[in-house]
């Protein structure tokens, strides 16, 4: 390569020896001395359901995934299980997985990011979805951020994102929520206040219910909503099971929505 690169210069009886020492440096150096990538933390994507990989995420987070040694995950059981889909012939046995789930202690989040620190690249797996969105994965990130320590989040299906594009709702201006209140009465009074809310600040409310109780949260909407205000039912999205629509409330009180009892849904209501 350094000859292919000396013969390239001018014919001349006159060699300027400085440049071409510093031509010879410079690839010398490329050659020896490879820049490195920066250990990053990657927040890695995992489908919704029962969906092939390739209709959801991109060909680039699997040479990511490949590349990585040490995993913080929501459930290690099907972060395995995620990762064997990604590659069947990926070694489990050499990766090391630091759990996030509920029984996890937050208080060793910040432990868990030592190779990250040591310059080791790491992942962040969550359950379904996008990692820290609305999941532990942000307490990981927050420890993160606040070290100054490089965060890559990947492309991948967001139901929260995947719900407000397929209302029809404002999406510039919508919030979620998460889960509502199980009581009755205080859960009909938040309905209230999101109701209230998206009238006066023209924004999408957005939240979820376990999915075995999805019939009885839907029931409260519909007897609690105003007849003109929106709701949108986004359930099993990017999967087989998927329904998605949006109707009044006197419209989904004229025609009921499929039983979705058992399919993760996004809910949200719009009355701007």
């Amino acid at each position: 390569m350094i000859g292919v690169l000396i013969s390239t210069l001018p014919k001349s009886p006159i060699i300027n020896v400085p440049l071409t020492l510093f031509f010879i440096f410079a690839l010398s150096t490329q050659v020896f001395y490879p820049i490195k990538k920066m250990a990053s933390l990657y927040l890695i994507p995992v489908t919704l359901g029962d969906t092939p990989l390739q209709n959801v995420l991109p060909a680039y987070n699997k040479e990511v995934i490949l590349s990585l040694r040490h995993f913080i995950v929501e459930e290690v059981r099907t972060a395995r299980r995620f990762l064997k889909q990604v590659d069947r012939n990926i070694n489990i046995d050499e990766l090391t997985f630091y759990p996030m789930g509920k029984h996890a202690d937050v208080a060793r989040f910040s432990k868990y990011l030592d190779p990250l620190r040591a310059g080791e690249s790491m992942g962040v797996i969550s359950e379904a979805g996008c990692p820290a969105v609305a999941d532990p994965g942000a307490d990981v990130v927050a420890i993160a951020q606040r070290e100054g320590l490089h965060v890559v989040p990947l492309v991948g299906p967001s139901s929260i994102l995947l719900a407000v594009m397929g209302s029809g709702f404002n999406g510039q201006s919508f919030a979620f929520h998460g889960y509502l209140p199980i009581n009755p009465n205080e859960r009909a009074k938040r309905l209230k206040q999101l109701e209230s809310r998206s009238v006066a600040e023209h924004q999408t409310q957005l939240f979820i219910e376990t999915p075995y109780r999805n019939h009885k949260i839907i029931a409260d909407i519909l007897s609690t909503c105003h007849p003109r205000t929106r709701l949108c039912n986004a359930a099993g999205l990017t999967t087989d099971q998927a329904f998605l629509q949006s109707k009044s409330i006197k419209e989904w009180k004229q025609t009921p929505p499929p039983d979705l009892s058992k399919i993760p849904t996004i809910f949200a209501i719009y009355a701007g």
